[in-house]
Order: structure tokens, then C-alpha cells, then sequence
């Protein structure tokens, strides 16, 4: 009688163990941080159609654990990243950092210079915390000067290839320069260009998911 009520009853006090707080049934899912602009934070379209969104749910279909935080803000440059990354990195404990900015460093003509030492140190900062990195390559508009605009595109491969990290070659690869695929105010991708966005970045994190 006496086991016939505990095992009826095992079950339920289980579960409502699992329940307290402090105490976890299995190991938290790995996070991968997405620190960017517009481009990440799904400027202009549903949040649940940005390429980050679909990131998470093609992670769920190649069987990988890992959880997608955005921490993606429309306007924000390599200054504003940087001094929002500590916090981010404390609490989400990131197994993987994406950096996706630049584009408003570059747009607003602001020091090559120091946005290439800020994506350094957020570099830096992201290893230092355990995490790999990942940093997407941007392009600004030809009108910008061929010096600016050479020296800002090239940046990003030279950070890549001092840390030993990887590249996600151009973000907006298939997308720039196709109106179809371009919001009407002629700089945010559509929600159509977002899977494109995706399968731009996925040959660059996939290996490092394993």
C-alpha cells in the first residue's frame, strides 16, 4: 500500500522540485548573442520575420540547442555596442557573439579608426567572457570617396584575420541594390530579403555551432 502511494506520488513531487528556484533539470541551452543595428533588429518588418528570428528557428530544425538573444538596436554604431556588450555578455553568457555593426559608423562618415578599435575591443571582450565571435562584414555607398569607402570595407577582413575569427563576407550580399527586396524608404531590407540575409550568415556560424 505504502509503495503503491509513493509511486503514484513520486511523479508529481519531482515536477514541483523542478519548479523551485535555483534548481534545473538538465544544462541551459547555449546562447548566441546578436549585437547589431536596423540590419539585425528587424527595422521596419515584424520582429518574428528578421533574419535573427529565422536564425532561431533554423537552429530548431538542425537539431542545435542553442537559444538567438537579440540585442540588435536600429541606429546603433560600434560606440553604442561597445558600451552595452559588458552588460550583455554578463547576463546572457553568449557561447557565441555575432557583431553586426559599422554601417552607421560608415554612413555617418565617423573615424574609421576608432570604429575599427571598438569592434576590437568588443573582439576582445566577447574571448575574454569564453565566447567565439563572429563579425559581419559591411559596405557603405560608393559616393562616400574611394579611400573611405575601401579602407571602411576592408576593415572588417583585417579584424577577422588578426583575431582568427570568422566572417560573414558582405550582410546585404543578393539584397543592396535590388529594390524588390529593399523597404521604401531605400535602405532597410524587406521582410522578403531576410532569408537571403540568413543564408549569407549561416555558412560562417554553422561550424562553429558543432
Amino acid at each position: 500500500m505504502m509503495k503503491s502511494i509513493r509511486s503514484r506520488w513520486l511523479p508529481i513531487l519531482i515536477l514541483w522540485l523542478a519548479t523551485l528556484p535555483g534548481l534545473t533539470t538538465g544544462t541551459e541551452a547555449p546562447a548566441i548573442l546578436v549585437l547589431g543595428d536596423s540590419l539585425s533588429a528587424a527595422y521596419g518588418i515584424p520582429a518574428e520575420q528578421g533574419w535573427v528570428s529565422l536564425l532561431q528557428r533554423r537552429l530548431m530544425e538542425h537539431g542545435f540547442p542553442h537559444r538567438v538573444v537579440n540585442a540588435s538596436i536600429s541606429g546603433d554604431t560600434t560606440s553604442g555596442g561597445l558600451s552595452r556588450l559588458p552588460a550583455a555578455l554578463e547576463r546572457e553568457r553568449p557561447a557565441l557573439v555575432v557583431l553586426e555593426l559599422g554601417a552607421n559608423d560608415g554612413l555617418r562618415g565617423q573615424s574609421l579608426d576608432a570604429m575599427t578599435d571598438n569592434l576590437a575591443r568588443m573582439i576582445e571582450m566577447s574571448r575574454q567572457a569564453g565566447a567565439q565571435v563572429a563579425l559581419a562584414e559591411m559596405r557603405i555607398p560608393p559616393n562616400y570617396g574611394p579611400a573611405y569607402t575601401q579602407k571602411f570595407q576592408s576593415a572588417f577582413g583585417e579584424l577577422a584575420a588578426r583575431y582568427e575569427i570568422a566572417l560573414i563576407p558582405f550582410l546585404l550580399d543578393g539584397v543592396a541594390g535590388d529594390l524588390a527586396l529593399i523597404q521604401d524608404d531605400g535602405l532597410h531590407p524587406s521582410a522578403d530579403a531576410q532569408p537571403r540575409i540568413l543564408d549569407n550568415v549561416w555558412p560562417a556560424l554553422e561550424p562553429l555551432l558543432e
